[in-house]
């Protein structure tokens, strides 16, 4: 008889909550309360290309540094 492992829940993110989660606080903190449950997030590379691509402009139009863009979405 195999063991049964218990079921993982998952999230898949997408480029637009990468980007709340940068700028925003209510994303982020819902992200870390998942995480701190056990929840794992997926994100295609191409969402964190897209986030890349559109947060500088966003962080400027915001007056925040864009110079941190890929420690942001780490």
């Amino acid at each position: 008889m195999q063991k049964r492992l218990p079921v993982t829940e998952m999230i898949v993110l997408d480029a637009n909550i990468l980007i709340r989660a940068v700028l925003g606080k209510r994303v982020r903190q819902l992200l870390e309360t998942y995480a701190a449950h056990c929840i794992r997030f997926y994100t295609p590379e191409v969402a964190y290309v897209d986030a890349a691509k559109y947060l500088p402009a966003l962080l400027i139009k915001r007056g925040k540094s864009d110079t941190d863009v890929p420690a942001a979405l780490a």
